[in-house]
């Protein structure tokens, strides 16, 4: 299976409170969606019951949003949301979509036939994914449907899905870091990109962390208490799936 590498960006326009453990950030926020290469069926309902991302850390499991869905209703460019859930960063090395024991058919000609699965709804089906969840970035993992391919007739005329499934991880934020020295100055810290601003605070150890930001470049302004003075570093640039570091940042009084 090849692997593909989608960067898109997403704009956070939330202003973040931060406490101090929002800047020593260990989870990376990972969304499953699911997408469908056409098949020849007037419909394929999946009840799909959670969705294991299994990394070096362990199994997280990710409940799925709603019942049952026709999967055909998505593609051609369209998806839906199956999970969405912050779990410990690490190394992902499997995908696994599980489903319920009932609820699974497809539609023929406007007659419903169940769909009996061989594994799927105990373990789950399994997808050979390695990519690196770094904390503090969001990720899409995309899971392509081929229809087609995963709807076997057997000779007996009932039909056995089989899935053929393509996981395509998508990093979709970026994030920002560093140090405000001296630590007496704890400044709030914008970054700023055109009209839109996100805020965080530094730690007890001079440490501000902006996770999950949008790629782009950004003004870094320190906003410190008396006697300090305001001080703006211009032109950072954030790139999807790393981590900017500015190093150690000097506020003079």
């Amino acid at each position: 299976m090849k692997k593909i590498l989608l960067f898109t960006a997403i704009l956070s326009l939330l202003f973040f409170a931060c406490k101090k453990n929002n800047n020593n950030s260990s989870t990376a926020h990972v969304t499953v969606k699911l997408t469908d290469a056409p098949g020849a069926f007037d419909a394929v309902i999946l009840n799909i019951k959670s969705v294991v991302v299994v990394t070096n850390n362990g199994e997280h499991t990710l409940n799925v949003n709603g019942g049952p869905i026709d999967i055909l209703r998505f593609r051609l460019g369209k998806d839906t949301v199956l999970a969405d859930q912050d779990i410990p960063a690490g190394t992902i090395q499997q995908i696994r979509l599980v489903l319920n024991d009932s609820g699974n058919r497809v539609i023929i000609g406007g007659i419903s036939y169940d769909l009996t699965t061989p594994s799927g709804q105990t373990s789950g089906v399994k997808l050979n994914v390695h990519d690196n969840l770094t904390a503090g970035i969001a990720y899409t993992m995309l899971l392509d449907f081929d229809a087609a391919q995963s709807i076997v007739l057997t000779g007996n005329g009932k039909y056995i899905l089989k899935p053929v499934i393509r996981a395509i991880p998508q990093a979709v934020s970026g994030a920002l870091t560093g140090t405000v020295s001296p630590i007496a100055a704890s400044p709030k810290v914008y970054a700023i990109t055109g009209t839109d601003t996100v805020g965080t605070v530094t730690d007890a150890s001079g440490k501000f962390y902006f996770p999950g930001l949008a790629a782009g470049t950004y003004n870094v302004q320190f906003v410190p208490v008396s006697p300090y003075a305001v001080k703006t570093v211009p032109g950072i640039t954030v790139v999807n799936g790393a981590v900017k570091d500015m190093g150690t940042v000097t506020i003079t009084q």
